[in-house]
């Protein structure tokens, strides 16, 4: 203790100049000394670690005493808590490595620090330019970061002995072409998308038509035509698909047709009658097509009944059936799917059981009436059990109403898609109990074919058998490379026969009709005045012959207004007075619609009557198309009374009461109007006259009341003419009978001298 205290005081003393001088020589050499060892280690990491742990300044000492307050210093520290770690960190200095550990401190500033000094120690090793180091001619390691310094050290031992073992092989350069040929030839789906166009040209590359790779080009080529095909038909180029289709090899490409058609077919339900219809006409040639393609649907049936999976269940049940109308499948298995579906009755069953025997329950009554009655007893039964949902009871309601209207709205075959004929069609006999179906799988597959030309040989040649493509222009080209001039002239004595013999080829469907009625609605919708109307659909084009569509579609449009619009009349009474054929074209309309006026509503009704009324009262049309209409209660119905009754009320309303009798009552519409004021009986007379004064018309019929006044008078004078045209015809009868019987005696008188004299002469 004496010596501590006598060290204090030496300390506390102020200090000689030559003590200062030594002091400042003990710093250089410990800054010196601070350089070499900063030199040895990586300077962010040194820089980093001298910010975080340098101690804090002091104040100058002399050297006699610098070294017992350090060692007092260092006591007091190490006894502290706040200082033990640095103490010890410090005192390992050194001897071993600096660790790469943390200081811990509360102060904000030395955290912030801490992280610069990391970030620019990472800096500093990602970037190998800022080292001071000299570098190796081996590979450098990466550095390895570990809180335990005996791990750390091992860890980099390892890593720099497997770098200078096994040094870095440079990779050879890429290939694009070959890599594309290479991921063409070896993967599934044929790599990146090629066009078409550079594709055909991949393939004339290949001079070796049966290497693998062009039959891997040839065979996703097929895949791609059939999928193509298979997404685009419909109810409409069905007819123009079937062709193309036996024209890719669907021998080869079967497993194809059948994966795309099953594909696509779970996609579009509502297309599944077009499909069926397509495999159908497929089976009739190629029946193992068919067979697949069943084979794969009463597997996957199975697969997804097990699984309960609602949607593939419809999916295949709606196939399956329509199969079955087309007769690709027997009925026998369209009845086992019912029974094994209503064996335990659940909502999802019953509702595939009533959905399939929809689409099939005409097929099936018509084939197999007892089973398909027991099928629908099922149905009821199930009904009156009660244990299902509402909703799948009202879908067994509803299929009862279809059934009573015997299947009216599902047909088993559509008019349009009935294309095969029944003893052409081949019926599979596959039921759902079969063990040995075998789907194929094998065929989806690409595999290449050691007679893949001899194959393809035998493929063209079926093609011909079934499109009736024969070798005629083979056999021009050949006979067209004779040099002889007979066979020249003889072919283009053929050429310019051709033309000549080339059938005529006659649209049926309507297609041009129907196009230019949408664009005649179309045109009238998108017109606000008719004189704009009127020149948009003269622009047109209409061809001769089509003039009468133009009428009939401006008659429609104008019935299915709510009322009824000037806008029509104006744009026919245009028509009209602008060339006779049109006129004629809207007098064939009022006809062709008086025809059907029963089939109006009234509303349609009142605006046909007056269009037409429209049309009389301006003069468009004639008044001969009056010539059609018979006034009697034979020959009218309800509607066309109505109609009558409109038209008239019309042309009252725009001529006038007088002016139309006096139209009506001219000598030049007698004929056309006989039918409409009938006077060949009373009892027709007296029904016209009741009509026209009903819809307060009476005024026309003057002339028929004086004729139907006057008629018993004149049936007295025709009785009488009658009776004496009777008296003079027998008059003349009687007097001619006279005048025979007085010839004849003549006669005989003749005769019988005639007789006497020869008798004499004897």
């Amino acid at each position: 203790m004496v010596s501590n205290e006598s060290e204090d005081a030496a300390s506390k003393s102020p200090k000689p100049l030559d003590s200062v001088k030594v002091d400042v020589s003990h710093k250089k050499e410990e800054s010196a000394r601070r350089g070499q060892r900063k030199r040895s280690r990586t300077p962010s990491v040194s820089r980093s670690r001298s910010r975080s742990r340098s101690p804090p300044r002091r104040r100058k000492r002399s050297p006699s005493t610098s070294s017992a307050s350090s060692r007092s210093s260092s006591e007091s520290r190490s006894r502290s808590p706040r200082y033990r770690r640095r103490s010890v960190s410090s005192s390992s200095r050194s001897r071993s490595p600096p660790r790469r550990h943390r200081s811990r401190r509360t102060s904000s500033g030395s955290r912030s620090r801490n992280r610069g000094s990391e970030s620019r120690q990472s800096r500093s090793i990602r970037s190998p330019r800022r080292s001071s180091r000299r570098r190796s001619p081996s590979l450098d390691p990466p550095r390895v970061f570990d809180v335990n310094p005996t791990r750390r050290r091992e860890r980099e031992r390892q890593l720099a002995q497997q770098y200078n073992d096994e040094p870095l092989v440079e990779k050879n350069r890429i290939d694009v072409a070959a890599e594309r040929k290479e991921m063409l030839l070896t993967t599934r789906t044929g790599g990146a998308y090629i066009p078409p166009a550079r594709l055909r040209m991949m393939q004339e590359s290949i001079s070796d038509k049966s290497s693998k790779e062009y039959q891997r080009m040839a065979w996703e080529t097929l895949k791609k035509g059939i999928n193509g095909m298979i997404n685009k038909v419909n109810t409409s180029n069905i007819k123009s698909i079937i062709p193309e289709l036996f024209s890719t090899n669907l021998i080869r490409g079967r497993g194809l047709m059948c994966r795309s058609i099953m594909k696509a077919q779970a996609a579009s339900l509502p297309f599944t009658p077009v499909y069926a219809a397509v495999i159908a006409v497929i089976n009739t040639k190629m029946p193992q097509v068919g067979e697949l393609l069943l084979t794969r649907l009463i597997i996957q049936f199975r697969r997804a009944f097990q699984r309960n999976d609602k949607t593939t269940c419809l999916a295949t049940t709606s196939f399956i059936a329509h199969l079955s109308n087309q007769l690709v499948a027997h009925e026998i298995l369209a009845l086992q799917i019912l029974a094994l579906l209503l064996e335990r009755p659940t909502d999802d069953s019953v509702e595939i059981a009533v959905g399939f025997i929809r689409e099939c329950g005409a097929h099936l009554t018509e084939v197999s009436p007892k089973a398909t009655h027991a099928a629908f007893e099922r149905f009821r039964g199930i009904l009156h059990e009660g244990q299902i949902d509402k909703r799948v009871q009202y879908m067994i309601e509803v299929l009862f109403q279809v059934r009573k209207d015997k299947f009216k709205d599902n047909p088993s075959i559509m008019p349009e898609l009935d294309i095969v004929e029944e003893e052409d069609q081949i019926t599979h006999y596959l039921s759902l109990d079969d063990e040995e179906l075998n789907p194929e799988e094998g065929l989806g597959v690409f595999k290449l074919d050691p007679d893949y030309l001899e194959n393809e040989e035998k493929y063209q040649q079926i093609k011909r058998e079934i499109l009736g493509d024969d070798d005629d222009d083979d056999d021009d080209d050949e006979s067209g490379s004779d040099g002889d001039d007979s066979d020249e002239s003889g072919s283009e004595a053929e050429d310019s026969k051709g033309p000549a013999d080339k059938m005529n080829i006659h649209d049926q469907t309507n297609t041009n009709i129907i196009n230019l009625r949408r664009t005649i609605y179309l045109t009238i919708m998108s017109s606000v005045e008719f004189q704009e109307c009127v020149h948009k659909l003269m622009k047109l084009n209409i061809q001769d012959g089509q003039q009468i569509e133009l009428a009939n579609m401006i008659v429609e449009c104008c019935s299915q207004e709510r009322t009824y619009l000037k806008f029509y009349g104006l744009i026919g009474e245009r028509f009209c007075k602008m060339n006779r054929v049109w006129a004629e074209a809207f007098q064939q309309c009022f006809a062709q619609t008086f025809e059907i006026i029963h089939q109006y509503e009234t509303n349609r009704l009142r605006n046909v009557a007056k269009y037409f009324g429209h049309l009389l009262s301006s003069d468009a049309i004639s008044w001969d198309v009056f010539s059609i209409i018979r006034l009697n209660e034979e020959d009218t119905t309800s509607s066309s009374r109505i109609f009558i009754k409109i038209l008239f009320q019309d042309l009252s309303e725009t001529l006038g009461l007088k002016k139309l009798n006096e139209r009506l009552k001219s000598p030049t519409m007698a004929e056309q109007t006989a039918g409409l004021f009938p006077r060949d009986n009373p009892k027709n007379t007296r029904f016209a006259i009741n009509y026209f004064t009903s819809i307060n018309l009476g005024g026309l019929t003057d002339e028929l009341r004086e004729h139907l006044k006057n008629l018993p008078k004149l049936m007295l004078a025709q009785r009488r003419l009658n009776s004496d045209s009777s008296d003079s015809d027998s008059d003349s009868d009687s007097d001619s009978s006279s005048g025979s019987e007085s010839d004849s005696s003549s006669s005989g008188s003749s005769s019988s001298g005639s007789d006497t004299d020869s008798s004499d002469s004897d």
